[in-house]
């Protein structure tokens, strides 16, 4: 009898715990270690040369410059959003101010109709002492009937231009909702790729980021980053300098002027100055210096100007690089351009022909 109800008990399920437990643990992670990696396949990343993770890292700057300029775009349209959300705000709070005042007012000539009593113009001129003095008020009254009425329209459109602002304020405030979800995805684009260059420039010894050159400057500010830019000047060989190149006018000559007074400043990706700035963000504090406004992108800057062929370039031209119009700097004369790189170079001199050179226009 026990042993035909032993033989009926379903086995007991056992718990992953102890040894057990540990070796799962074990396993999982293993897994998904040997998943992850920087390109995202399921083997673990090779060792790379300095050579290949200068080419990775450059890639990801590229990126990341793309990121930035969505992010710039964004960040442009959501500020320009939230002006205009402002405005409304303030209009219709203003109108609501005299739509109250119409109130009291139209609350005012009902008090005194009710206080009247109301009665119908005949009979209260059959019972009137003086009828001379109540067609005079009967006049009056008239008069002010037709005050009621316009003010009762005045309401009636006060209201109505209020519920107009109010849509208006609503359709401004899904803008900038939408506006401040395109940030926040580019933001996580930019700092996952900037990440990711990090990582991989941590590989590297010392001695192999001092070979990379503008890979072992890890961002320089300040003094540093100044002596970093003054070092890429002298490997460029002879430097302009503001005056020693005509540009084509006042302005172009201040905005050139500018760019070198911010040599050496550090790039942050959304910077426009004047301590810090990424790509489109210099050239725009550039010329906003000189009295000229530009967009905030690197889509819309090359738009903003004639366009002139590398052959023509002058002093204040703003180059523009790679297939996307990514990334753009402002031409110094001799060849060279003063830009802000990327996260490992501060604001510098540079070699026009060290990017894929995409078009440049001429603004000033």
């Amino acid at each position: 009898m026990w042993a035909l109800v032993a033989a009926h008990r379903k086995p007991r399920q056992r718990s992953l715990g102890g040894n057990t437990a540990r070796t799962a643990v074990t396993i999982a992670l293993a897994g998904a270690a040997t998943a992850t990696g920087f390109d995202g396949t399921g083997h673990a990343d090779p060792q790379l040369s300095p050579a290949q993770v200068k080419a990775k890292v450059d890639k990801l700057y590229e990126e990341a410059e793309v990121a930035t300029q969505k992010y710039d775009g964004a960040k442009d349209k959501a500020d320009k959003a939230e002006q205009r959300l402002n405005a409304l705000r303030d209009e219709a709070a203003r109108k609501e101010d005299r739509l109250n005042t119409a109130r009291d007012a139209l609350g005012s000539i009902a008090a005194a109709q009710y206080r009247s009593g109301g009665l119908d113009p005949a009979l209260q001129l059959a019972l009137s002492d003086d009828p001379d003095q109540y067609l005079e008020g009967a006049a009056f009254a008239e008069r002010a009937g037709d005050r009621q009425a316009e003010a009762v329209a005045r309401v009636r459109k006060q209201l109505r231009e209020i519920e107009q602002l109010r849509g208006a304020a609503h359709v401004e405030l899904a803008s900038l909702k939408s506006r401040q979800a395109e940030l926040k995805r580019a933001k996580k684009a930019i700092t996952g790729k900037l990440d990711t260059a990090r990582q991989l420039l941590s590989r590297l010894t010392d001695e192999q980021r001092a070979q990379l050159g503008d890979l072992g400057a890890a961002g320089g500010t300040g003094s540093a980053g100044q002596r970093a830019s003054r070092s890429a000047a002298r490997d460029l060989g002879p430097v302009s300098s503001p005056g020693s190149v005509a540009a084509p006018n006042s302005r172009a000559a201040e905005a050139v002027a500018y760019a070198y007074g911010k040599l050496g400043s550090p790039y942050v990706w959304g910077a426009t100055g004047p301590d810090a700035f990424d790509c489109s963000g210099l050239a725009q504090a550039a010329y906003r210096a000189a009295g000229i406004s530009l967009p905030r992108t690197t889509y819309a800057q090359i738009n903003a100007g004639r366009r002139v062929s590398r052959s023509e370039l002058r002093p204040g031209d703003l180059v523009f690089f790679y297939s996307g119009i990514s990334h753009v700097g402002i031409y110094v004369g001799n060849g060279q351009m003063i830009h802000a790189p990327n996260p490992s170079a501060p604001v510098r001199l540079a070699p026009v022909d060290e990017m894929p050179f995409a078009g440049a226009t001429r603004v000033a």
